[in-house]
């Protein structure tokens, strides 16, 4: 308006300071006497520069007493202060998709202390997360980028269709090479697919949960046990050790080559399980076996 307005007065007559002090003057409404007396056109530029000018401040002034009231401003802030905080991230996962297979990704690994970061497009599926989240289409590289996956330690493909889940593995592998990704696979076709695009490993959720549902049937306490080991709603952190080399010699699981190994387990819980009528007692196991 101010631009609009000098001009409108140099075309009149004024100079350029006066064009500019007269727009000045008109728009705030302060009040001045005109610098230059004004034809018949002047005032009638006055007039449409007063009736503009003092509807595009209080329009201005709505909008950002609406952002106020309507938390925009705090939402605005806060968006700022997760991207710092995704910038800052070293080591994260990053969570594509934040549907039911994404959300139980991402409460198994808070409760193991690990950083995360969930991206979707849809805005729906990232209310109630409290963890950085980003809005936008994880397909696209700058998503990716913005995630932080140049300094991530692994990805979780967790989308909703095959195809999507294919196209985030590739572009996931081509900008980090050495990057953990574990996709979702819908079908069991789309899990070589996956392989091949770069996956470190694809699962389906769904079959999983068939073959452990069919586990308890047939096999109730074995899968029992086993599903407290790996699959218990308390988060367990499973890691590897290597076990230096020693004389092969006779053992309950020795095979006829390599070198052998000492694998040791063990579970200790207090917690009632669900499906548990009694609590379980503290357990341990140790085998040597040769490793080929």
């Amino acid at each position: 308006m101010i631009v609009a307005g000098t001009v409108g007065y140099a075309i009149l007559g004024f100079g350029f300071v006066d064009a500019l002090y007269q727009t000045v003057t008109t728009i705030t409404t302060v009040g001045f006497r005109e610098v230059h007396p004004l034809s018949t056109v002047g005032e009638l530029f006055t007039i449409v520069l007063i009736l503009v000018g003092v509807g595009t401040a209080l329009y201005a002034f709505g909008i950002v007493l609406e952002a106020l009231i309507e938390g925009h401003l705090r939402q605005q802030l806060r968006r700022r202060r997760m991207d710092r905080q995704i910038r800052q991230m070293t080591g994260h996962f990053i969570i594509c998709g934040g549907g039911r297979v994404g959300r139980a990704a991402v409460l198994y690994l808070d409760a193991l202390g690990k950083q995360v970061v969930v991206v979707d497009q849809d805005p729906a599926c990232l209310l109630g997360l409290d963890y950085p989240t980003l809005l936008g289409d994880v397909t696209d590289d700058d998503i990716l980028q913005a995630a932080g996956i140049g300094h991530a330690y692994g990805l979780i493909a967790a989308l909703n269709t095959d195809a999507n889940n294919v196209y985030v593995t590739l572009s996931s592998r081509a900008l980090r090479p050495d990057l953990v990704i574990i996709a979702r696979a819908r079908t069991e076709d789309s899990k070589s697919k996956l392989l091949r695009a770069g996956a470190n490993r694809a699962v389906n959720p769904q079959l999983i949960g068939g073959q452990r549902m069919a586990a308890f049937a047939l096999h109730p306490h074995v899968a029992e046990f086993l599903d407290v080991v790996m699959h218990d709603e308390t988060p367990r952190d499973f890691g590897s050790t290597a076990i230096p080399a020693e004389p092969s010699r006779p053992g309950p699981m020795t095979g006829v080559r390599g070198t052998p190994a000492v694998i040791s387990s063990a579970l200790s819980t207090t917690t009632p399980h669900p499906m548990r009528s009694r609590q379980l007692r503290p357990i341990s196991f140790t085998n040597r076996i040769t490793m080929a």
